[in-house]
């Protein structure tokens, strides 16, 4: 029931009718005759599922609720006119274009859906193609950089005609006029045994190589070859199957050269693809390839110095085999240039050479510590590299040896050339022979062992195949190294000769069947290294050796198989070998350089923790600067000190010479004028002879220990005691190198000779300085002449009775003689300072008659020193006795009785000592203090370019384990960035 009221109108918004309702009364109104809105609402909030029996207070309840919607306008009554038609009109018009705008959203889902349904189909029929990631090496990354800018037509241009291929292509006809007779043959059933099992087809490759050029070149061999291993029906056909079988060769040769040619061209094609816009290839960035990155981490394991067990166990092909057996011929033919020095039976590989090789637009090689490229395609380039090879390993070869272990570092890179890095080694020899060291053929031997010990290293053994099998050595050795032959390749050289001069080729098939030498090997080898020329081309030989195999009766007959001939098969089937073993050891030396890290890091934490880890090279550099620091410190000395400590050491060095040679002999004359001549010519004598170079040598030594002085002081202020070594090093090689100006000495002459030659005294200052002078010289001479009589004549009394000495004989003779000659003193106070004949034979006889033996020259010496003593107490007397005498010098009195020449000639000695040590001071200050400091640069610069004199002066448990710890952390960062590279190119 509703309740009756007011009419309520609304629209329905599912058919746009009009809903009307009276709200005011209740009256029951069946469901059915409900609105369809009216019904929807009132089965949604009513709760009931059941249309028939809902309850009509909730529809009432929700006829309420819609009256607050917007209502549409009544339909006008029947009599209002055309107002009422164009409403009519209009509503129509609303409601086709209401219609009209749904088509977009049709439209739209329809685009979405069907964008939908083909990105769908686009990913299941991606996911059936197959994964082609596996053979992204075959084209290089820089092509690939590259790809946008080559010339599609020219490419297409270089590629060769289809009549071209055609005629390569081999005679289809005979071919099968070939297949119908050995149909027949078959046809018939008559088996001719053995006779025809040599002519079996070609094998495909080694299973090492896997190369699938090659197998695509002997695809047509193996397509005939179950045909000519089957039974045959009659001997008398024998003929007829070789010469099917010498045309079935012919055909595979004819593929061959096809390939090869195709090959060739791709080489030229690609060659010109990577000099495309070289400008702008070389303006970026170059990346650096997989093989130079492997290489890289080869260099820097040859120079580190395994501790903790940590061994190089990275794969490398190391070539190996008797002298003159071909090695050399070999890697040359892989490297596709020859750039080895050729002697002839001499012994030329003289230390291992590390050749890595790698695929590049330009045929060039280059040094690991040279930045200059050999450009191989120039003959004068190759003469070059051939003479720096030879020159590098004379040079590596010490003093005494014959063979070096120092390895030299060469890389070649080139178009076509096999990704690898090989060693060749010096040749095993047998005997040593007259020039050689006695060691050389136990170095060769430890040499090679510790390249072939390596559990990952690929060992390329060369067999001379012109000689006996039995005078070979290096089978044995490789035996030994490798008894499984799991990385071994057996090369057998020279099967020209061996063709040639083997009376049974089938020795041959024996050595490259591994069935005549005791050693096994992954596979086996025969190459043609050219006619023995060293002028042949690499062109040549390759040409010579195709034509060889291409004729010999060994390939023919199935002696060799094709994929076991030509160097180019070989290299192949190396380059595999040596990938295949790097992916597989790589990863795990590279877990075993981390954990040596590991390891180093925790022993520098444990015993320095406080101290950076400075390697040789910056403790070196550190050293450098504390030393250049110490030199500088000399311009700092003052003048004053330096003068007085030459005018010092220069006083000690002629002090003797002076008083001895010059004072004693001029005191020994009569008058003055016989003094001041005599002082004059010896001392002219003296400074043109000795006194200069006298002086140059004191102001050495005095530079020599002021910079010694700087240097201890500079390490007693917290300095590094590990540079000691270093410091006395450079210090000792500065001062062996520094030499004094020469013409220093000139000038140093004449103002020493001018300053001896002034005798005027001024003022009274300068006299009481020469007699203070002389006093001082003369005391101290004086004291040394009584400590030598002293030693001469023994303890005196006092010293006998309180120290309880006694004198030997030869000082109770001395001292007899001593008591004789003052009495003799005493008596000719005025004597000479030479003893005469016949005085020295009263003194003896005066002593042998107290009962003592004496010799004349023991009288003689000991007269010197008393003379010597008596003369310097008489001088000393006569200098107090002057220093009132001024006055005299100064009124030239020449005829006084106070004659005081002595004072001016040592007046005329100390002003000369002034000037001399300040003219050494300003050749010090001014030009050799900076010679020494310019040498001592030259000192640290010659030490820091020699290894081997830093290792030996910067030395030490800490300066080792920071070089450890630089080593492989570098070891390490270069192994993951290269086994990065290798994951990105599998």
């Amino acid at each position: 029931m509703l309740r009756v009221g007011s009419n309520v109108k609304t629209t329905c918004m599912a058919c746009r009718n009009l809903v009307s309702t009276n709200m005011g009364v209740r009256f029951r109104i069946p469901l059915q005759k409900l609105h369809p809105l009216s019904r929807a609402i009132h089965h949604r909030y009513s709760g009931n599922t059941n249309p028939q029996r809902a309850p009509h207070r909730t529809a009432a309840r929700y006829f309420t609720s819609m009256s607050r919607l917007p209502m549409r306008p009544p339909k006008p009554p029947p009599g209002s006119g055309g107002r009422s038609y164009q409403q009519q009109r209009s509503f129509w018009v609303a409601r086709l274009a209401a219609r009209l705008l749904r088509l977009r959203y049709i439209l739209l889902g329809s685009a979405v859906g069907g964008g939908y349904t083909a990105k769908k189909t686009y990913d299941e029929w991606k996911d059936m193609l197959p994964d082609f990631s596996e053979y992204n090496w075959v084209i290089p990354d820089f092509v690939w950089e590259l790809s946008e800018q080559i010339d599609l037509d020219k490419l297409a241009k270089a590629l060769p005609e289809m009549e071209e291929i055609a005629k390569l292509l081999p005679d289809l006809d005979k071919i099968g006029e070939n297949f119908t007779f050995l149909k027949s043959l078959l046809s018939s059933g008559v088996s001719l045994g053995s006779e025809v099992k040599g002519a079996s087809g070609l094998h495909l490759l080694l299973e090492t190589s896997g190369d699938p050029a090659l197998k695509a070149t002997d695809s047509s061999a193996a397509a005939t070859q179950d045909g000519s291993d089957k039974q045959y029906k009659k001997s008398s056909d024998k003929e007829k199957v070789d010469q099917l079988q010498e045309e079935l060769l012919r055909t595979q040769l004819k593929y061959q050269r096809m390939l090869e040619r195709l090959e060739k061209e791709n080489k030229e094609l690609r060659k010109v693809v990577l000099q495309k816009d070289d400008k702008g290839i070389h303006q970026r960035k170059v990346k650096k390839s997989l093989i130079d990155l492997y290489s890289e981490v080869l260099d820097i394991l040859s120079d580190y110095d395994a501790n903790y067990n940590t061994q190089d166990h990275l794969p490398r092909v190391v070539v190996v085999g008797d002298q003159s057996a071909g090695k050399t011929s070999v890697l040359e033919m892989i490297a596709q240039a020859r750039i080895f020095p050729r002697g002839s039976g001499e012994m030329m590989t003289r230390s291992p050479v590390k050749v890595t090789l790698s695929e590049g637009p330009h045929h060039v090689a280059l040094f690991k510590d040279s930045g200059r490229e050999f450009d191989l395609t120039k003959e004068e380039d190759l003469a070059a590299l051939r003479h720096e090879i030879e020159l590098r390993m004379r040079k590596s070869v010490k003093e005494g040896q014959t063979v070096s272990s120092e390895t030299i570092s060469l890389s070649v890179k080139g178009p076509g050339i096999q990704r690898m890095v090989l060693v060749d080694l010096p040749g095993v020899i047998s005997t040593v022979t007259t020039g050689m060291a006695s060691d050389t053929k136990e170095t060769i031997f430890s040499i090679s062992k510790a390249y072939m010990q390596n559990p990952n290293a690929i060992i390329l053994c060369i067999q001379d195949g012109s000689v006996d099998a039995e005078r070979s050595i290096v089978t044995d050795l490789v035996s030994q190294m490798d008894p499984q032959g799991k990385r071994t390749i057996f090369v057998l050289t020279k099967v020209d000769l061996a063709e040639k001069n083997l009376a049974s080729p089938s020795r041959i098939q024996q050595i490259v069947e591994g069935k005549l030498f005791p050693m096994k090997a992954l596979g086996y080898f025969a190459v043609v290294t050219g006619k023995g020329s060293s002028g042949e081309s690499i062109d040549s030989i390759k040409d010579y050796e195709e034509d060889f195999f291409q004729n010999s009766r060994l390939l023919r007959d199935g002696m060799l198989k094709a994929h076991q001939v030509t160097t180019k098969n070989l290299s192949l089937a190396v380059s595999d070998c040596f990938w295949k073993m790097v992916r597989e050891s790589v990863e795990q030396q590279a877990d075993v350089f981390k954990a040596s890290r590991f390891n180093l890091e925790t022993e520098w934490k444990n015993n320095y923790p406080r101290l950076r880890e400075l390697d040789r090279n910056e403790l070196f550099e550190k050293a450098k600067n504390e030393i250049l620091d110490e030199v500088i410190s000399l311009s700092q000395v003052t003048p004053q000190h330096w003068e007085s400590i030459l005018q010092k050491k220069l006083w000690e060095r002629v002090s003797t010479h002076v008083i001895e040679n010059i004072y004693l002999p001029a005191a020994q004359t009569i008058d003055s004028g016989t003094f001041n001549t005599t002082v004059d010519i010896k001392l002219k004598q003296w400074t043109d002879k000795q006194l200069p170079h006298k002086a140059l040598e004191v102001a050495w030594e005095t530079l020599q220990e002021e910079f010694a002085r700087f240097m201890a002081e500079y390490k007693g202020k917290d300095q590094d005691d590990i540079f000691d070594k270093l410091k006395e090093a450079v210090k000792e090689e500065s001062i062996k190198r520094h030499k004094w100006n020469e013409r220093a000495m000139d000038s140093l002459r004449v103002i020493q000779h001018n300053a001896l030659e002034d005798r005027s005294i001024t003022d009274k200052p300068q006299w009481d300085a020469a007699i203070q002078f002389m006093e001082e010289t003369l005391q101290s001479r004086l004291k040394d002449t009584e400590s030598v009589i002293r030693d001469m004549v023994g303890p005196d009394w006092k010293q006998r009775w309180l120290q309880w000495k006694n004198r030997t004989p030869d000082q109770h003779i001395r001292n007899e003689t001593k008591n004789e000659l003052e009495r003799l003193l005493k008596l000719h106070d005025d004597h000479t300072a030479y003893l005469a004949n016949d005085e020295v034979t009263t003194v003896r006889k005066n002593l042998e008659g107290r009962g003592v033996e004496v010799d004349p020259v023991l009288i003689k010496d000991t007269w010197h020193q008393l003379y010597r003593r008596h003369f310097l107490q008489n001088a000393l007397s006569h200098c107090n006795l002057c220093k009132r005498g001024f006055y005299y010098y100064q009124r030239h009195f020449v005829d006084s009785e106070l004659e005081c020449n002595d004072v001016v000639l040592f007046w005329r000695i100390q002003r000369m000592l002034v000037i001399t040590a300040n003219t050494l001071r300003q050749q010090l200050t001014n030009t050799e203090v900076r010679r020494l400091e310019k040498n001592v640069k030259e000192v640290l610069d010659d030490f820091g370019e020699d290894l081997e004199r830093k290792t030996q002066l910067i030395t030490g448990r800490r300066v080792q384990l920071a070089e450890d710890l630089k080593k492989v952390r570098e070891i390490q960062e270069k192994l993951e960035a290269f086994i990065e590279a290798l994951h990105k190119e599998k």
